[in-house]
């Protein structure tokens, strides 16, 4: 059953109510959810359900009426979504797990690793111990694959997910691997089942040979029964009379068991198909039916692979198909989970370098995107230039850099600008704010864009013959640029890269437009200053941080969320209905074209925030059932007033 606790429920309460239950006989599990808050009873114990009703604290009691308790959607409304590692599994995020079938040597899997790691892949698959049709066929390394298995992810910043076959093996495999895989043949094993499930780690369970759909969630049962929470169920095929294709990979069960059940929902159709040239339209298909992602084999030379090698996918087949699914997510309203970046060295130098400093030591580290001088070093350094313990602006070359830098935790923050008043929006970022939904929006500042004219120590007004900077830079200085008609004008990469250009050229006859501060940094001088056409001409940047790094802002006075609406007349207006009921000023609403969908559009709202965080969240929850892929960008304390650069 599931007992619905009162929105008010005291913790003495709720913990009386556990008590009553676990003594009459059942297993509780409690599930926090945004709205509200259920406590999960299972097992063989009996009780009326108005005597559970009458206990202090519950608002009512459902009974669940499918076999599988856990693992129903009765039980548990949203989707299951759980962290292994870095890698996020469930809800919007697409993931693809990849690697070759068996362990085979040192060399090969960390070959592997490279392959999935440098295409998209986010987690490693390899088998120690391989369970085979033939005693004589290749059995695995055993321990030894698994050391290289570990090896492998944490050079690469995978985790590692591994075949087990039996329940003695659970004590050799704990320290090594971070998912265990249960294998079709094992799926109703059930004193393996109980075994893992005690152990309280993340499982992928592959649907069995033959096994209906209820067989295989009731399989998931046992596992959550006996203390698993982080289940991940995988269909690989199921085996019918065709010859053609090694397994019949049951498309329809994907929806299917995403209706009856909140787990996630992987596709295998490297062992669906049995042939490389299936793998990529199977695979994509399966993510178009809503499974959550792809765990498919891949190998440098698949020929020689000693195990399933006619199913492996080359390199090259591998970093196709990450590309497409790239292409498929938007049009399935998904997200392709990624890694974060991770410079990796040969083993040769791998170890812990000298002196290396931390994220804990230090000044507060920062990237933006520029040269060092650019607008957005200048904007980062009014926002943290207070620090207590200091501000360290660390330049990359593009804007999804910083992102990276951000997500992988190589750096506290990262700074972007999100609209110009001249120009609109940058939309590029908005953009990235979606691809990357585990970074956050915590803050904003804006500067004032002021452009000057930036000559070489001995240049002058009279020796310059041309003149270079950013596109945006050069629009900006066009009353200026245009009382010049002699002037070469060339657009240039970066607003501040132009002035480091000046300076690696030496050239009199050559300037660049960017600020002013840019003649300091690189020892060249300013010709002419506040050359920009229209003098209100500002610029505002978010702060980002890795979203679980965040810490609440106390005076957040803004909001920014993002969303999609129903084909329907009236559909927006519906959703600013909301906010205005809910006395939530509207500051900016902008559309996006949805990446792979001709004619539909996201939505970014800035919402001032009225000091009521309760009249926030209800608005956020009647926009959930207005909107499609809702999402909260950040909240922040919106930047006023303006600084010169």
């Amino acid at each position: 059953m599931v007992v619905v606790l009162e929105k008010g429920v005291t913790p003495r309460e709720k913990e009386a109510v556990r008590a009553f239950l676990t003594d009459r006989g059942f297993q509780v599990r409690e599930v926090a959810g945004e709205e509200e808050t259920i406590l999960g009873a299972v097992g063989s114990g009996q009780v009326d359900h108005r005597e559970v009703e009458m206990q202090p604290g519950v608002a009512r009691v459902v009974p669940i009426t499918k076999p599988y308790k856990l693992a129903s959607r009765e039980f548990k409304k949203a989707d299951s979504v759980f962290s292994v590692g870095p890698v996020k599994i469930g809800g919007n995020r697409l993931v693809v797990i990849a690697g070759p079938c068996a362990v085979e040597s040192r060399e090969q899997i960390l070959e592997c690793a490279d392959i999935v790691a440098s295409s998209g892949g986010v987690m490693l698959r390899g088998g120690a111990f391989k369970p085979r049709t033939s005693p004589y066929s290749f059995q695995g390394l055993g321990e030894e694959g698994l050391r290289y298995l570990k090896e492998a992810g944490e050079r690469y910043g995978m985790p590692v997910i591994t075949e087990i076959v039996a329940s003695h093996q659970v004590e050799v495999m704990r320290d090594y691997v971070d998912v265990f895989q249960i294998g079709a043949r094992n799926m109703q094993n059930f004193e393996l089942l109980k075994v893992l499930g005690a152990e309280g780690r993340p499982v992928m369970l592959k649907r069995g040979l033959s096994a209906t759909i209820e067989e295989w969630l009731m399989a998931a049962e046992y596992l959550l029964a006996h203390g698993a929470e982080d289940i991940i169920l995988c269909e690989r095929g199921i085996r019918t009379f065709e010859t053609y294709t090694r397994n019949s990979l049951d498309i329809s069960s994907i929806p299917v068991v995403k209706k009856l059940s909140h787990l996630p929902v992987l596709v295998d159709p490297s062992h669906a198909t049995g042939l490389r040239d299936q793998v990529i339209p199977v695979g994509l298909a399966g993510i178009a039916a809503g499974a959550d992602g792809l765990i498919v084999e891949v190998h440098p030379d698949p020929p020689r692979a000693a195990s399933d090698g006619p199913q492996t996918l080359y390199p090259e087949q591998f970093e196709k198909l990450l590309r497409d699914i790239e292409v498929l997510s938007p049009v399935v309203e998904r997200e392709v989970a990624r890694l974060p970046r991770k410079s990796v060295k040969p083993a040769a130098e791998q170890g812990t370098e000298p002196g290396r400093k931390t994220l804990d030591q230090g000044p507060r580290t920062v990237a933006f995107q520029g040269s060092k001088g650019a607008f957005s070093e200048a904007a980062l350094l009014r926002y943290f230039g207070d620090a207590p313990q200091g501000v360290e602006p660390r330049s990359f070359p593009h804007f999804r850099d910083v992102f990276e830098a951000v997500l992988s935790g190589e750096v506290h923050f990262g700074i972007v600008p999100l609209e110009n008043s001249l120009m609109g929006s940058i939309h590029q970022n908005y953009d990235l704010l979606l691809q990357y939904p585990d970074v956050t929006i915590v803050g904003e500042t804006q500067i004032r864009i002021e452009h000057s004219l930036i000559g070489t120590p001995d240049a002058s007004i009279e020796t310059i013959k041309k003149v270079i900077s950013q596109g945006p830079g050069i629009e900006q200085c066009r009353d200026f640029l245009d009382a010049h008609p002699h002037w070469t004008v060339t657009p240039f990469f970066d607003t501040a890269g132009s002035v480091a250009y000046l300076q690696e050229c030496g050239d009199p006859s050559l300037a660049a437009i960017a600020n002013a501060r840019t003649a300091d940094v690189y020892g060249m001088k300013v010709l002419r200053q506040g050359i920009e056409s229209n003098p209100r001409n500002y610029t505002r940047f978010a702060i980002l941080v890795r979203e679980d790094q965040a810490e609440g802002v106390a005076d957040a006075n803004m909001a920014t969320v993002v969303f999609s609406t129903p084909d329907k007349p009236g559909a927006l207006y519906q959703c600013m209905k909301v906010l205005a009921e809910r006395q939530l000023n509207l500051k900016k609403l902008e559309s996006r074209p949805l990446l792979g969908q001709p004619w539909r559009y996201m939505f970014y709202a800035d919402v001032e925030l009225s000091g009521d965080q309760e009249q926030f969240d209800l608005a956020m929850k009647e926009l959930d059932s207005e909107t499609h892929d809702l999402r909260l960008l950040g909240t922040f304390r919106e930047a006023r007033g303006y600084a010169r650069s």
